[in-house]
């Protein structure tokens, strides 16, 4: 059975990261993008980020341009973007394909696991999943859930 370390991603920087160091971490996976209507999500996110990253929660965003092109910077600018205007700070990776036979393995692996109202197809940005401590799926958020939202589901997944 995979596990979300069994994946590798290339950061924003280049280079390319194990998922495995985020072993034994309850993570929320969400693929972001800089010009979208959710785009302010990020604040919540970097929020959640602050409040819990001392237990052992991290969050990694994936930038992907599929929706409406609403990601067309380089990674230099979508980390200028991320910082300036909501002061990100957690691990961030390359553009990303999340959907079709291009998908990224990673994403491939998440919708299999959890699939959406409508199939497994990512619908949107901002699409988040939270992975547990064992590196499994526990659930799949829509884009529109916001951020707060989930810190009900965090605090059972980092106290379990």
């Amino acid at each position: 059975m995979a596990t979300l370390g069994d994946f590798t991603a290339t950061t924003l920087q280049g280079q390319e990261r194990s998922l495995r160091d985020f072993e034994g971490d309850v993570v929320l996976v969400v693929n972001t993008a800089s010009k979208c209507g959710m785009t302010p999500q990020y604040e919540g996110l970097q929020e959640l980020f602050k409040k819990y990253g001392d237990r052992g929660f991290t969050i990694l965003g994936f930038p992907s341009n599929e929706f409406a092109g609403q990601e067309p910077g380089s990674s230099d600018e979508i980390e200028e973007f991320c910082q300036v205007n909501y002061g990100v700070s957690f691990p961030m990776f390359e553009k990303t394909k999340v959907n079709g036979k291009q998908a990224h393995p990673l994403y491939q692996w998440l919708r299999t696991e959890k699939g959406g109202v409508l199939g497994d197809r990512i619908k949107w940005n901002f699409t988040k999943f939270l992975v547990g401590r064992d590196g499994q799926v526990i659930s799949r958020y829509a884009p529109q859930t916001e951020p707060a939202e989930l810190a009900e589901d965090i605090e059972r997944a980092l106290d379990a």
